[in-house]
């Protein structure tokens, strides 16, 4: 389109044309308009409307042929996507996960979850025993809140990781993971923290099942919990605080409490039936306890899992609907509140064990990432309102 005007022959479009050039929404357009990214006059036709620089539109246009690739591949890979970090600690091959290069499933037939550690952290043996007991434990509260009451009173106190030596700061890990412990209600001493919560819930039978549990929660590759507890160390904060992060995160229901989701339709099943089931089938949301994607062939972590004991009747039920609905395997998180139920362990048994288990792959990626000495800072891609470049006036 070419408009004539003050003398002088200049190429404009009209503000359809060019957001049809760009392929972006109208917020954009003027928020370009308003960083002076494009130039606008108002359209001679009609006052009321702008028409825009073609050179400066098409410019942009090229840009963005090239950008939007790129920002499509960014936005993708925080959705279950491709990788975005580099580490050597964990990965997810062929429906198979590995702990730098070993089998996690493998692992789980005879290692105790200290030795995990010492592979994922690259450290020396260390038992899990807490430096002193924090006195905030003495508070009472549920584990969860004596846990993060504990994890909060050593990120207010314990120096920035940034900077300090990387065995200091292993033995200051395999602390941490023995505060943890003991808020969270595993028994004190120096015994592996599958026999101590074994002691704690009087439950020794149930000490080889919890070992196997531990080994195969430990890490996870880029899971939420691990992407805030790496954030927060990248920013060179105590790993205390990095745990802490972990463990908020965790706690989420679409995360490691989702095995408390799975328990409650258990319950509702045993009590009113199939049909409680049905309506899962019309919701945009997965029946909890089914499927994992990063496992299409099925969660090979609850099959090691549930091998090793005797569902409850109510257990082999549900997972029998749920294969029905769904057309899936049960998950890590069905296998949790299936092996708190087969032996009678607290109700918040499964989220224990996941915090105690995941605070090892927390820390090991706490660790790499203070190697790299790098911030973790992305850019967010703004969709709001186009910014206010005149009189911002609300009155």
């Amino acid at each position: 389109m070419i408009n004539v005007m003050s003398g002088n022959v200049m190429p404009w479009m009209t503000s359809e044309q060019a957001l049809a050039a760009l392929g972006t929404k109208p917020q954009s357009l003027y928020a370009s308009v308003s960083r002076g990214r494009i130039r606008a006059r108002p359209d001679p036709a009609d006052a009321r409307k702008s028409l825009y620089d073609q050179d400066d539109i098409e410019r942009l246009a090229r840009r963005a042929a090239g950008r939007r690739a790129h920002q499509s591949i960014a936005a993708d890979a925080i959705r279950w996507g491709d990788p975005v970090l580099p580490t050597s600690i964990s990965t997810i091959v062929g429906g198979a996960l590995y702990y730098r290069g070993r089998d996690a499933i493998a692992l789980a037939t005879h290692a105790s979850l200290e030795q995990v550690a010492t592979l994922l952290w690259e450290a020396p043996r260390m038992d899990f025993v807490a430096p002193s007991k924090p006195a905030v434990l003495d508070s009472g509260g549920s584990p969860l809140h004596r846990a993060f009451a504990a994890l909060t009173d050593r990120a207010s106190a314990d120096p920035p990781a940034h900077g300090r030596a990387r065995h200091d700061l292993q033995v200051e890990a395999a602390g941490l993971v023995g505060t943890l412990a003991v808020a969270l209600g595993a028994a004190a001493g120096p015994a592996p923290l599958h026999r101590r919560l074994a002691a704690a819930w009087r439950r020794p039978e149930a000490a080889q099942q919890l070992r196997r549990a531990l080994v195969l929660l430990a890490e996870h590759e880029l899971n939420a919990s691990t992407f805030a507890a790496r954030i927060t160390a990248s920013t060179g904060a105590s790993l205390a605080a990095a745990l802490l992060s972990g463990l908020a995160t965790l706690t989420g229901p679409l995360h490691g409490n989702a095995a408390a989701g799975v328990a409650e339709l258990v319950t509702r099943t045993s009590r009113d039936g199939a049909a409680s089931l049905a309506a899962w089938g019309i919701r945009d949301r997965p029946l909890p306890g089914f499927g994992h994607r990063l496992y299409p062939g099925g969660d090979p972590r609850a099959s090691a899992m549930l091998a090793d004991f005797a569902l409850p009747p109510a257990y082999a039920a549900f997972a029998a609907l749920g294969r029905e609905l769904t057309g899936e395997a049960p998950n890590i998180d069905f296998a949790l509140a299936a092996l708190a139920a087969a032996f009678t362990l607290p109700a918040d048994a499964p989220l224990i064990l996941f915090a105690l288990a995941r605070s090892v792959g927390w820390l090991a990626h706490a660790l790499e990432q203070l190697e790299t000495g790098t911030l973790i800072r992305p850019r967010a891609n703004y969709v709001g309102v186009a910014p206010a470049v005149e009189n911002d006036d609300l009155n």
